[in-house]
């Protein structure tokens, strides 16, 4: 029979932190809202102890999300398409989501 460690057990217990929490408004009617937490157990599908949530809306249109829910690991939607995303930490992260959304923006002058 298996038993949970002490450390093991104070993990599941602690409580998540958050790190960042923010909307910013890029023009009138686009914004990016950035989430990120340290849990203290790995999401399902994601090797590391963070659960985050970063998302361009324009025109209250989801049109560029980074995110890990459990289960699906970490990966990016761009409009329509899915795609895995290889997490190589929170700065990494924000860089990643920060370039994407200037794209974003070069493309769409007026969304």
């Amino acid at each position: 029979m298996g038993y949970i460690t002490s450390e093991a057990a104070g993990r599941r217990m602690a409580k998540a932190v958050l790190i960042q929490r923010r909307r910013s408004y890029l023009r009138e009617n686009v914004f990016v809202e950035i989430t990120v937490w340290n849990v203290p157990v790995s999401l399902r599908g994601s090797a590391h102890e963070f659960k985050y949530s970063m998302a361009l809306v324009a025109d209250g249109d989801c049109v560029l999300r980074y995110d890990n829910e459990a289960g699906k690991g970490d990966h990016r939607h761009f409009g329509a398409e899915e795609t895995p995303y290889a997490f190589r930490g929170v700065e990494q992260l924000l860089a990643d989501f920060s370039a994407d959304v200037r794209g974003w923006l070069r493309g769409n002058p007026e969304g």
